[in-house]
């Protein structure tokens, strides 16, 4: 009797401390999200707030009686925002398009054709990742320049066209479908570009998806190389437009206009990635697991 009552006082406290923890990780993951949520309700605040309201305000407030939109409306009137997007469209669908049609062949080749030298060949490849960024926006800058390049579309795409980590990541995803199927697709006849058509992409789905949202959050938020190779506006992303409309738009002063500006170029990415980050882990998970 007293060792089942040991034993039950023993259950107790085992679930008591259980709940105590499940209690503690409740409290840190919220704290947590809302250190991370805060600046984005605070840039949507700001967003909706009038200049004068904001200006007046010695101290900050954290909600608004009297929000606006006018700040939005600015934000399209006062400088081309309409070209950026549709500048940052243009160069984000290009540029994913054609990485694909670089990464899915390479990927394809590392994973299931042999020939001469393919382990040293890729082991030099992988080591691009290696060489620091600054390093090879120079040599793209110094290239794009002798081409006659800057301040066009083809300048702004072309060093965007390939990565060394998505072929890595897409190959170790290939390299997981059994080789079975590859020797029964000989056996029938089926060429090594039909086999990636019907077989390879369609089973590579997911971690092709979580690349391409990738990519075009990537090429959304580019920075450095649109501003080093363009001067021209007719040519900003949406990334540059937000220094543009601080320097011959808004003005410096201007918080709440400039914060309606970051809140429709941010909008879009933030949607993406609430739609579709089950994918983007599921893939990115999957294609670092190999067995």
């Amino acid at each position: 009797m007293e060792a089942k009552l040991d034993f039950d006082r023993i259950e107790r406290r085992a679930k008591a401390r259980k709940r105590a923890f499940t209690a503690a990780d409740y409290v840190f993951l919220t704290l947590w999200a809302l250190m991370v949520l805060f600046p984005f309700y605070w840039m949507v605040l700001t967003s909706v707030k009038t200049y004068g309201s904001y200006n007046s305000e010695y101290i900050p407030r954290f909600f608004t009686l009297e929000p606006t939109a006018q700040n939005y409306l600015d934000a399209f009137t006062a400088v081309p925002l309409g070209r950026y997007f549709f500048n940052t469209i243009v160069f984000t669908v290009v540029t994913t398009g054609l990485m694909l049609l670089v990464i899915i062949p390479a990927a394809f080749a590392f994973a299931r054709l042999e020939f001469k030298g393919k382990q040293i060949a890729f082991t030099l490849f992988l080591s691009l990742m290696m060489i620091p960024n600054e390093l090879v926006v120079i040599t793209n800058y110094v290239t794009i320049t002798n081409w006659h390049m800057r301040n066009t579309f083809q300048g702004l795409i072309l060093p965007s066209v390939t990565s060394v980590f998505y072929i890595y990541l897409l190959k170790e995803n290939f390299e997981q479908i059994p080789d079975e199927l590859y020797k029964a697709a000989k056996v029938d006849g089926t060429t090594d570009f039909e086999y990636l058509i019907r077989v390879m992409i369609p089973i590579s789905k997911p971690t092709l998806v979580t690349i391409t949202i990738l990519k075009v959050i990537e090429c959304w938020n580019s920075y450095i190389w649109p501003r080093l190779i363009t001067d021209n506006p007719q040519y900003f992303l949406v990334s540059n437009g937000i220094q543009e409309i601080r320097e011959n738009g808004f003005g410096r002063e201007n918080i709440p206009a400039m914060m309606a500006a970051v809140v429709v170029i941010s909008v879009p990415l933030i949607v993406l990635f609430l739609i579709f980050h089950k994918k983007i882990m599921a893939g990115v998970s999957r294609g670092g697991i190999k067995g």
